[in-house]
């Protein structure tokens, strides 16, 4: 357990304001880089001034959202710091172009606006990440940190105890745990019974209580109460059983809290707009160029074996929906195509279309299907509809992966579970996967497994047969 004798540092508030600060410095940074690359800015010297007035200015709302999450959050993940970096360079356009037009100052060119706000975007991120990656590491050397104390002993106790410790760099300093009624199996320190709590925090400058009893309204009442009494954050947390561990979302129903256990993002219409934008556009560059594709390998398909250049399978879809799938036909024609995997030395497969398979080039038809709207770029891979019957009943949450578009790519097949599931634990461990995607799916985990998808496709897959 993490000693209260580690170093303390009483600046720690400042880090967040060193943060904004070295925002600030990248914005005039980019924005320099583009008045030297673009000589047309000539045009607007006379308003140059107020030009980079109004740009500043324009930040101090993103910079708002910005400390706001750093300042809550202790353990940040670099999807979040991308997340909130889009959301920054995205409100200070649509706040810096409009006062531009409101103001009747020069307008820049389109081509100087995108340059800038690529160049911003691009060396925001790099400096958030490495700004959070030495903040990491900073506190790991034990300085950043926030005295913590926990209230409860039992299971769930323990268990957020775990994830605190779990990395160094979230920088909490665990002092022990505070329970009238110590649950037999705990180990920690001990502190006492919550009598004794405000004693403790007044003189060990305890900066967060997390409160992990359920049922007991009046040890909940005074913990709070000398939380407000001392300015201390307090934290409620749910007694939630490992069965219902995952990403939960909170609402109301009037005044009483809810929590979903499906976090699902692509509910949200923008997200789904976004997400379908970069399916047409993607598929119709993609198609535009299929011919050079699709000429020489129906012509080898046709050579090879007799039967139709496309296989088209009934396959499982959104809400458990079926669609024609489309493939390159890669084996001879057979009766067990829609109940039988393909295997490594599978008999039926031809010599050119154990090529298009160990190519992955037997799935690019499917961005018809994404173009049509059946499928999505990335998303859980379709199954054969007899793997939805039998699975269903062996698999937990299997029918959750439904619950988007399936994908020719997705997260489970580039982190390697693709292929024959042979085994019933392979077919969980993509389920898994899936429903994280699922779970926690931003635009740029999307880039992410397109590039990783690429990435494996160049080295060649050993699932790929």
């Amino acid at each position: 357990m993490n000693s209260p004798s580690r170093r303390p540092i009483g600046r720690g508030r400042y880090i967040a304001t060193l943060f904004n600060i070295g925002d600030l410095l990248i914005l005039n940074v980019a924005f320099g880089i583009i008045v030297w690359l673009f000589p047309e800015f000539s045009q607007a010297k006379p308003y140059m001034r107020e030009i980079w007035l109004l740009l500043n200015v324009s930040f101090l709302p993103a910079i708002a959202i910005t400390y706001r999450n750093r300042h809550e959050r202790r353990a940040i993940l670099m999807e979040h710091v991308a997340r909130v970096t889009f959301t920054s360079v995205g409100l200070h356009a649509l706040i810096f172009l409009s006062l531009l037009s409101f103001l009747r100052l020069p307008m820049m060119a389109l081509r100087v606006v995108l340059s800038f706000y690529a160049l911003l975007l691009v060396l925001l991120l790099l400096f958030r990440i490495l700004g959070n990656y030495i903040l990491k590491s900073y506190r790991r050397q034990g300085f950043n940190f926030t005295r913590v104390v926990i209230i409860g002993t039992g299971e769930v106790a323990r268990r957020l105890y775990r994830e605190m410790e779990r990395d160094a760099g979230f920088g909490y300093s665990i002092l022990g745990f505070f329970d009238d009624d110590p649950k037999p199996g705990f180990t920690g320190k001990y502190l006492g019974s919550i009598d004794m709590l405000e004693e403790f925090i007044a003189s060990n400058n305890v900066r967060q209580i997390f409160y992990c009893i359920s049922g007991q309204s009046e040890s909940l009442s005074r913990v709070t109460k000398v939380a407000d009494d001392h300015v201390v954050d307090f934290y409620y947390v749910p007694q939630i059983p490992k069965v219902l561990l995952r990403r939960f979302e909170l609402h109301n129903i009037g005044a009483m809290p809810v929590m979903s256990i499906r976090r699902n993002p692509l509910k949200n219409s923008l997200n789904r707009f976004l997400k379908r934008s970069f399916d047409i556009v993607f598929s119709s560059v993609f198609l535009l160029f299929y011919p050079l594709i699709y000429i020489p390998v129906a012509i080898c398909i046709k050579l090879t074996s007799p039967g139709p250049v496309y296989f088209k399978q009934e396959r499982t879809g959104y809400l458990g929906k079926s669609f024609k799938c489309l493939k390159f036909r890669t084996m001879k024609v057979n009766a067990n195509s829609d109940k039988t995997q393909a295997t490594k030395d599978d008999p039926r497969k031809t010599r050119f279309g154990d090529f298009l398979r160990k190519t992955s080039l037997d799935e690019l038809p499917q961005f018809i299907n994404v173009w049509r709207g059946d499928m999505s770029i990335v998303g859980p891979r379709p199954h054969m509809l007899k793997h939805t019957e039998d699975y269903t009943a062996l698999v937990d949450r299997y029918m959750v992966r439904h619950a988007v578009k399936p994908g020719i790519t997705g997260w489970a097949q580039v982190n390697g579970f693709r292929g024959l599931t042979d085994e019933l634990w392979k077919m969980e461990r993509r389920v898994e996967h899936d429903v994280w995607y699922i779970e926690n799916w931003t635009f740029l985990l999307d880039l992410k497994i397109v590039v990783r998808t690429v990435i494996n496709a160049i080295q060649g897959e050993k699932n790929a047969f």
